[in-house]
């Protein structure tokens, strides 16, 4: 049985009782953490010990996704590598390593994740990971995890893509970023709930989990926003809510 975890929520920094972008996708007894940001690495905590984790997925180095990426491999290190176990699957940019290294630099990331770069395709126990460059002001990469029947896909921060469409066809969910309320003008870096609305449609998703809003986001209008646009279902991360998948 596959779930997901919503860790946190928040773009940009985490509201009061909340956290920044984190999920964590599990199939019986295997974690996959998507994202880390800003206060995600407590509540991972509370569901599973670093001990349990398999592997870790980032989109992109900004703080609000990258973080507490910090936290996680202290905690590794201290605990689950000082009793010989290997290093954690990290599938990432290159740009978060570097982040990595300015922000800890001793142990060197290195000896505590085994990188590997998320444009290549890869698997975790169940999962098949795959990834497709997104519009962001940094390198994003929106993934796809596959199981025997469950897809999920993911967007990271990105503007509108049709190779967002493409990436989530037909998965069973989609958590999309949706930090804007009104399209700005120029190039889009990141989308509204509309719009995340359109491309479940588009891509025929079963449902749609709305994430990555700007603190202060009235919630309740934008699932009413994306609503307009998807017929299917359509969900509000809340931290710590469990989807069965």
């Amino acid at each position: 049985m596959a779930r997901l975890t919503v860790l946190g929520s928040c773009g940009a920094w985490p509201e009061p009782g909340r956290a920044c972008a984190g999920f964590l996708l599990s199939h019986d007894d295997h974690h996959v953490v998507l994202d880390l940001g800003y206060g995600a690495a407590s509540r991972l905590f509370s569901h599973v010990s670093p001990r349990d984790l398999d592997a870790v997925v980032v989109t992109h180095e900004h703080p609000d996704h990258v973080a507490d990426l910090t936290a996680l491999g202290r905690a590794w290190h201290h605990t689950v590598q000082r009793d010989g176990a290997p290093k954690i699957p990290l599938h990432c940019p290159p740009g978060v390593l570097r982040r990595l290294e300015a922000a800890e630099p001793h142990p060197h990331p290195a000896t505590i994740f085994d990188v590997h770069l998320l444009s290549t395709p890869g698997a975790s126990g169940p999962w098949q990971l795959s990834s497709v460059p997104l519009p962001h002001h940094v390198p994003n990469h929106g993934v796809r995890l596959s199981s025997a029947g469950t897809t999920v896909a993911y967007s990271g921060d990105t503007g509108p893509s049709l190779l967002l469409v493409e990436l989530a066809r037909d998965a069973d969910l989609l958590i999309c970023e949706a930090t804007l309320h009104e399209p700005p003008g120029g190039p889009r870096h990141l989308m509204t709930a509309a719009e995340a609305g359109r491309t479940a449609a588009a891509a025929g998703v079963g449902t749609l989990l709305l994430t990555h809003f700007w603190p202060g986001t009235d919630r309740a209008a934008s699932a009413a926003q994306a609503r307009g646009q998807f017929d299917g279902e359509v969900l509000v991360a809340e931290e710590d809510l469990v989807l069965e998948l």
